[in-house]
């Protein structure tokens, strides 16, 4: 018989012991309901999985941590809210025209964030195994206190500024804010697989930095210290969002060869959807930051090309190659946020912010930034709109642009190698092509 002394302390258990008892040996198998029923979701997209248990989040974060880091970033965030708040923090912004671009941000990535704590809910209850269970019930908690914290932070703006009162209203609503909204409900209305490999791979690793780094940055540089700090204290969220989405790609690669054109096929089509929602992203880099950091084609560059380059290599010996139509996205990038900014200028009387035409000062950045676009292309339309502005004559367009029927994308963007053709049909039909016929 073993005696137990009680003055003896157990042993502490390190990191991944007490990951494994969190995630291993938790589950059983049923006896009385057939398992396809109880997981009715996790074969139907073809994916097939031999092994859950091979899965492992590479942070084997647990609960009692979990909520340990999640409470320190929280006491610290708002610490920084009173303070901004209680020293007049809005009148230390570079220029009013700023607030414009958290009017988009929390019109159209607010709301995301609480779309993807509701898909990430749903997987963590319909995931058959239970590391990725965990790891996506706790990537649920995240997003839905990224969405508060945005919310708090620049309900600050909202005593000040209009536009910042009722982001979900304008999210059902806004025409433009069709194209998140898209996105989303097209991913969250699939299944887990291509869930996960939506947001979690496609948004976020691929395609993340390019919303928060350059964002986060342009808020420091003009002076807004209480979304740099919201933004930071989402980033460590982010980072093990990016190491889910990329562990999740090559569980699903490991597994079986058959996966490989399956999860290529969702590459493809949710790196393009997700490049057309950061249209916005670029216009607000290049055009809404009165003190600029980068330019959207440095950003693209840095980013996806190099960033991106290295991953997709990485992923080639899985048999993964670069998404479809990347090619298309590298050759817009000196046209991108310009056609952009020129559609919103035309609109902006149905649109939820500001528009203006750039300074003599902002052109001449843009010349530098885009010396093979913006001179030839983009100066004389906006030297044209500031002297009818001049006059009392603003340019409106009296309507709004063709949306397409599949993704919701307004069809403004010009033809590859075409900058001055712009044919509704032909982008339509091209985007079906990438979004279904792959």
């Amino acid at each position: 018989m073993n005696v137990v002394n009680p003055n003896e302390r157990p042993r502490k258990l390190n990191l991944k012991e007490r990951y494994a008892i969190l995630t291993r040996g938790l589950d059983w198998q049923p006896s009385y309901q057939d398992k396809k029923k109880i997981f009715p979701f996790t074969d139907y997209e073809g994916i097939k999985i031999h092994d859950w248990d091979a899965f492992e989040d590479p942070f084997r974060l647990t609960m009692d941590a979990y909520w340990k880091y999640q409470a320190e970033k929280e006491r610290k965030l708002y610490a920084v809210i009173d303070s901004f708040a209680q020293n007049n923090g809005q009148m230390n912004i570079s220029d009013a025209r700023y607030i414009n671009a958290l009017k988009i941000f929390i019109t159209a990535v607010s709301p995301l964030e609480y779309a993807a704590h509701r898909g990430f809910a749903h997987l963590g209850r319909h995931f058959e195994g239970v590391g990725p269970r965990v790891a996506c019930q706790l990537q649920a908690i995240d997003e839905l206190r990224h969405v508060q914290t945005q919310i708090h932070t620049i309900s600050h703006f909202n005593k000040f500024f209009d536009g910042l009162h009722d982001p979900m209203h304008m999210y059902d609503r806004v025409w433009y804010l069709s194209v998140p909204k898209s996105f989303f409900e097209d991913a969250m209305t699939a299944g887990p697989f291509e869930y996960i490999t939506a947001v979690s791979f496609s948004f976020e690793y691929v395609l993340t930095s390019l919303l928060f780094v350059p964002f986060m940055s342009g808020a420091a540089y003009n002076g807004d210290m209480a979304t740099v700090t919201f933004g930071f204290s989402a980033q460590s969220d982010e980072s093990r969002h990016m190491t889910l989405g990329l562990e999740i790609i090559k569980f699903m690669l490991q597994q079986d060869e058959a996966n490989v054109p399956i999860v290529q096929k969702w590459i493809d089509k949710w790196f393009w959807r997700g490049y057309r929602l950061l249209s916005i992203v670029a216009m607000m880099m290049d055009y809404m930051l009165p003190k600029k950091i980068m330019s959207w084609k440095e950003a693209w560059e840095m980013y996806f090309e190099q960033g991106g380059g290295a991953l997709f290599q990485d992923l080639s010996r899985y048999g993964i190659r670069l998404p479809k139509y990347h090619e298309v996205a590298k050759a817009e990038k000196d046209h991108y946020s310009h056609q952009a900014w020129s559609t919103f200028y035309q609109y902006s009387h149905a649109a939820a912010f500001h528009t203006w035409t750039p300074s003599e000062d902002e052109m001449a950045w843009f010349a530098e930034k885009y010396p093979q676009s913006f001179d030839q292309l983009y100066r004389p339309r906006y030297e044209h709109w500031a002297k009818a502005a001049k006059a009392g004559e603003r340019f409106y367009n009296n309507g709004l642009p063709q949306l397409c029927q599949v993704c919701q994308i307004p069809t403004f963007f010009h033809r590859t190698g075409r900058s001055d053709a712009d044919s509704h049909a032909d982008d339509d039909i091209q985007w079906r092509k990438i979004l279904f016929l792959l």
